[in-house]
């Protein structure tokens, strides 16, 4: 198959603080309603952080997982699973052989609770009271393999970890997989379960989170001068690539083909970007080229926008030192400032909501913009979604994580 191969997004499956499903989550990410609250927990009250942005429905509630298949997986895998099941009916349950059938999910952390559950439960009870699944729980690798496992995929079942780029980089190896032959199906994405005490007193000791603890829906501000950092989320993003002769033999649905992806790293930090952007410039700039594309033809950016103070600028800088001085062109829209931030399945979610973008031609508000930092020279949707202009159009969708890693994917419409 030629390295060239058009692959093409043919079915989406999320589960996210703004909604069950894809259909409302898009709804909310649309009419920008923040999905972030006070954490209802006795634990919260020895942290100075108080908000998350958990799931808007909980797992197995009014899902297709049962209670059963829920108490095998850590809650990082239940969200894969409903989503990634999600997004195989939404796209027709394609017929493929298992030995042509992969698939990527990514996590920047994995199993988190189950691991500092079964610690709580070794201290109190001992070690015969351990379940014997922990270790598959607890493996970051779990919900591919549980989600490899329910399809019978065959052709490889990976696992991208690369901090909050893991999803992203999920659907750029996914992509991989079908250019170079290996696969003509592959279920790709991010899933991430990490509201616990300890992963959130960690973020809080970095500073790294917002404080913003009476105003929880007000606290992810992206490009705001009085943003004072993110907002931890949940959730999980899957979609299913096909190459282009596949779907089409098949008479699938086409959301958007995923066109190409760019990939660097820093060599900067461990946690803090480098302050210029020159590796999110590069890794833009590999994802226009991989998908014959022209800072021109972009007119929407799903930018990482966390909503720290150093990051959003250093990525305002990146997009600048990429696209050049004339962005007018291009809306952004930063969406963790309704769904806080997902780690690793915060690539994953804001890859399909580029897709959902350039797929209705809308793109969505960022909430909580009242004072735009000077440094923020970008066009950024805020108040009310804006229309996407007609005809054929291309997207990108930034994503950056802890270690300095820049994943970009471009997206083309149908």
């Amino acid at each position: 198959m030629s390295e060239r191969t058009k692959v093409v997004v043919t079915g989406v499956g999320a589960t996210t603080p703004v909604g069950g499903d894809v259909a409302s989550t898009w709804d909310a990410l649309v009419a920008g309603r923040s999905g972030v609250r006070r954490i209802d927990a006795d634990w919260a009250e020895i942290l100075p952080v108080k908000i998350a942005a958990p799931l808007a429905v909980d797992v197995p509630d009014a899902t297709n997982l049962t209670r059963v298949e829920a108490r095998r997986l850590d809650r990082s895998g239940q969200m894969a699973m409903i989503a990634a099941r999600e997004a195989w009916a939404d796209a027709g349950a394609p017929e493929v052989d298992g030995d042509r059938l992969g698939v990527v999910i990514a996590s920047g952390i994995g199993g988190v609770t189950t691991l500092l559950d079964a610690y709580d439960v070794l201290k109190a009870q001992g070690p015969s009271r351990i379940s014997p699944l922990t270790v598959p729980m607890l493996m970051p690798n779990g919900p591919a393999a549980s989600v490899g496992i329910e399809f019978g995929a065959r052709a490889g079942v990976h696992t991208t970890v690369s901090a909050c780029s893991s999803g992203a980089e999920g659907i750029g190896y996914g992509l991989e997989m079908i250019r170079s032959g290996r696969a003509d199906v592959v279920i790709a994405g991010g899933s991430e379960a990490a509201i616990h005490v300890l992963p959130l007193a960690g973020f809080a000791q970095m500073r790294a989170l917002s404080t913003r603890n009476d105003e929880p829906e007000r606290a992810s501000r992206p490009y705001d001068k009085g943003r004072d950092g993110f907002v931890l989320g949940e959730g999980a993003g899957i979609v299913i690539l096909e190459s282009e002769q596949h779907a089409l033999a098949r008479g699938a649905q086409i959301y958007a083909e995923v066109a190409g992806v760019g990939l660097t790293s820093d060599g900067h930090h461990i946690a803090q970007p480098e302050p210029e952007g020159h590796g999110v410039s590069r890794a833009i700039t590999l994802a226009l080229a991989d998908a014959a594309l022209t800072p021109a033809d972009i007119v929407h950016l799903n930018a990482h926008a966390t909503s720290t103070p150093v990051g959003d600028v250093a990525e305002v800088k990146g997009v600048r030192g990429a696209l050049g001085n004339d962005t007018d062109h291009v809306a952004v829209s930063g969406t963790k400032s309704m769904t806080g931030h997902l780690l690793g399945a915060a690539g994953a979610l804001e890859g399909i909501a580029t897709i959902l973008a350039v797929h209705h031609h809308l793109a969505p508000p960022t909430l909580n913009l009242e004072d735009l930092d000077d440094e923020v020279t970008l066009d950024v949707v805020h108040g009310e979604s804006r229309a996407l202009p007609a005809g054929q159009i291309a997207a990108l969708s930034n994503s950056f994580g802890f270690g300095g890693h820049n994943v970009v994917l471009a997206i083309r419409s149908a």
